[in-house]
């Protein structure tokens, strides 16, 4: 683990930017939305306010990855998300330190949730490795029923404030272990958590494209991520209210 250090410390190291294609961006709008201190009411930070444009460009980015990314050797793609997961682990305080200031979790908590959320990705790059298809009996013997598993395609990601870690890891292990680049909108209260882990992602040697973050307006970010054919996928947790209306804009290109 890295050594004891001060919260403000590590934000001004932050990235506080969107991550599209590999690089640090601002909004088009260059406006800014506050990340405060719950137990303050201090503005601690401030991302970029994006919307439906870096949307669409964090979906062309990802889709541009896909090809080399679904089609380099799953051995390769463990051996990125075993760095990664080490990565977390190496920078546990640092990580925790940022989860406590944005979100007023517990240091100790925030900790025990970085080692969580660092075992989603460990499971995803073990797994990466296990991708089988089958072999299925047929109706006769001149026939043979084989099943290839390949990547779905882009994949997208919303997740909570309450655990702004393990919610994304638990998504994006798995989506990247198959092949799939993704597209992660962090909670609006905690989207620093998110940043640092995009960092570290890249330090890690996630191509540029297969992962993006944006933060911004949910609302906008999330019917643009269900109104592009290239979103394949979508996870969400959250409250069941904007589950219901996250499921009517899935069926459109179901």
């Amino acid at each position: 683990m890295t050594p004891p250090t001060t919260a403000d410390t590590v934000l001004a190291s932050l990235p506080t930017k969107n991550l599209i294609g590999g690089r640090w961006v601002e909004a088009d709008s260059g406006r800014r939305r506050p990340v405060t201190d719950p137990a303050t009411d201090e503005t601690i930070a401030e991302v970029p306010d994006g919307g439906e444009t870096e949307t669409n460009r964090a979906i062309d980015a990802a889709k541009d990855a896909l090809p080399g990314w679904a089609n380099r050797p799953a051995a390769e793609r463990s051996n990125i998300l075993r760095r990664f997961a080490d990565a977390m682990l190496d920078q546990q305080e640092r990580l925790a330190a940022i989860m406590s200031r944005e979100g007023g979790k517990p240091i100790t908590e925030a900790g025990g949730e970085v080692a969580y959320a660092a075992s989603f990705i460990e499971w995803a790059a073990e797994e990466a490795k296990r991708v089988y298809g089958e072999t299925i009996p047929a109706s006769s013997a001149d026939k043979r029923i084989m099943v290839l598993r390949q990547p779905i395609g882009v994949a997208a990601a919303i997740t909570p404030w309450n655990f702004p870690a393990a919610m994304i890891t638990r998504k994006l292990g798995p989506a990247l272990a198959c092949g799939c680049p993704m597209i992660v909108k962090p909670a609006e209260h905690t989207p620093l958590t998110a940043l640092a882990l995009g960092e570290l992602a890249l330090e890690a040697g996630i191509p540029d494209g297969v992962l993006n973050i944006i933060t911004g307006d949910a609302k906008t970010i999330a019917t643009t991520l269900l109104d592009s054919f290239d979103v394949r996928a979508l996870s969400f947790t959250g409250s069941t209210a904007v589950g219901r209306e996250l499921l009517k804009g899935s069926a459109t290109h179901i």
